[in-house]
């Protein structure tokens, strides 16, 4: 299995390699250049397995340079009951009501999606050190919207020979997500709040990957770069296992049959999360539209309808901060693939919107698109309408994120009449978003800090508060940097110390 960039001028690499690199010299994304296929007999014998047994089956088909005893050795570390993931199942599924389900993602150390992925990256990065026989130091260098940051500095501390370096939103994420990270400890790990908003801070990590200078000190420090955000084909991989977990699950529940349909709603800023279900697709599991649901940053949505990408327009903060983007840098693979593997016409389109903020694509393009996803967004009254019925009606609490999923559902279902099974990604505990969820469940005004809704959550749903999320106004803040998205490039050479 070969990887290639999306923008065409980097090809034939290992996964290791594709790994290691984190993206590909020419600014594209590294990405397989076939995708593995099952058949319906494999997927039988998924049944049977574990999530643990069923990632390295599924992973050994993507990354075929590693040895399989070493991926299973990986796996198991990274999936450890009850060391790293507070379910045996890693990620359970839960009934929502008749014929909607949840994948609930949230169960890893820091309580969201992330860390289905953050928890192996580690790993990953360094076997392909290993396989590559590169000995310099890694310096993962993140932009997150509030829970990637926390969870890849939860993966890679103190992991030898590698630094770790996110920045956030100072005014963009919520107070528990904020704590999560400036408490962060580990002597490799720096966080670093960027005053502007998400897309400020992954544009100024973009192009600090790209800066010839920083690039030519690391060398000379026997340092390089790479990445832990999604654009890492290291960090997609593995959230293709979860889809096919949570469809077997299903089966094996006799809620669906193999080969049956099952429609996948995922809430998605990034388009990294349903992209790894798009990925599930095309190998062979038998989805049935893929829902990309959005908040009031809408992008994506609009892009689904029309094929229009045009991030020239307000960018709202919301209840749903995780989705607080306006440039989608995944959807950068789907497009490579939808449009028969045309890598110059995928740099022609990111070049217009580095340049003009906007691009179109073509209308066989779009209508592939349109054939498979369908994009809605939710309103913030919507969002917290919907958890509001969530609980009253089967007394579920759910956070922001998998509202907005359930809302987007709901009015598909209007327009379309599907009624075929559904499985909806929870991407996060409840309790990272505590004010705006309890809130929406009480119908009272949350008037303590975040922090302290911790405990009124917990005993107004009946859930517990998750360990990972205990105590943290108590703990010792760490790291209390702040810079303009201009000075990114700066900050990254003192925390360093290569000027």
């Amino acid at each position: 299995m070969n990887y290639v960039s999306t923008r065409g001028n980097t090809g034939g690499v290992a996964s290791a390699k594709a790994i290691r690199l984190g993206i590909a010299s020419d600014g594209g994304l590294f990405t397989p250049e076939q995708i593995p296929q099952i058949d319906i007999s494999q997927l039988e014998g998924f049944k049977g397995k574990t999530y643990q047994e069923l990632a390295v089956a599924i992973l050994g088909m993507y990354l075929t340079d590693f040895d399989k005893a070493d991926l299973a050795e990986m796996v198991r570390a990274a999936y450890d009951y009850p060391a790293k993931f507070d379910d045996l199942r890693v990620t359970p599924v839960t009934r929502l009501q008749e014929g909607q389900y949840i994948l609930e993602l949230w169960h890893g150390p820091t309580c969201a999606f992330k860390d289905v992925a953050l928890q192996i990256l580690p790993y990953l990065m360094t076997k392909s050190s290993e396989l590559l026989h590169d000995d310099s130091g890694i310096v993962i260098l993140v932009a997150t919207s509030g829970d990637t940051g926390k969870a890849a500095l939860e993966g890679f501390r103190d992991v030898p020979g590698t630094k770790i370096i996110v920045f956030f939103p100072e005014q963009g994420v919520s107070e528990v997500q904020r704590l999560q990270m400036v408490t962060q400890e580990g002597k490799n790990t720096y966080v670093v709040a960027v005053q502007g908003n998400f897309d400020d801070a992954q544009n100024g990590v973009k192009e600090i990957f790209g800066n010839e200078e920083i690039i030519r000190k690391l060398r000379e420090n026997h340092l390089a770069f790479s990445s832990a955000n999604s654009i890492n084909w290291g960090r997609l991989a593995p959230q293709i296992v979860y889809y096919f977990y949570g469809y077997l699950e299903l089966c094996r529940g006799n809620v669906i049959q193999l080969g049956d349909p099952l429609n996948v709603v995922v809430p998605t800023g990034n388009f990294g999360n349903i992209l790894a279900a798009y990925f599930a697709l095309r190998m062979g599991l038998p989805l049935g539209k893929l829902i990309c649901a959005s908040n009031s940053n809408n992008v994506l949505t609009d892009f689904i309808q029309d094929g229009i990408y045009d991030r020239n327009r307000r960018f709202y903060t919301t209840i749903s901060p995780s989705m607080d983007i306006l440039i989608s840098s995944n959807l950068e693979r789907l497009l490579y693939y939808l449009s028969d593997c045309n890598a110059g016409l995928i740099k022609d389109w990111m070049d217009q919107l580095k340049r003009t903020g906007r691009y179109q694509v073509d209308q066989g393009t779009h209508s592939r698109i349109a054939a498979i996803f369908y994009g809605g967004f939710a309103s913030e009254p919507d969002t917290k309408a919907t958890i509001h019925r969530i609980f009253a009606q089967q007394k579920l609490t759910v956070d922001t994120h998998t509202a907005v999923g359930v809302s987007v559902y709901q009015r598909y279902q209007q327009e379309t009449g599907d009624r075929r099974p559904a499985l909806f990604a929870s991407t996060a505990s409840p309790f990272k978003f505590n004010s705006s969820v309890f809130e929406a469940i009480s119908g009272e005004k949350a008037n303590e800090a975040e922090i302290a809704l911790l405990e009124k959550l917990a005993s107004f749903s009946g859930l517990k508060i998750p360990g990972g999320l205990k105590n943290l106004d108590k703990k010792e803040i760490r790291h209390r940097t702040v810079c303009q998205k201009e000075e990114m490039g700066r900050v990254v050479q003192d925390l360093l110390g290569i000027h």
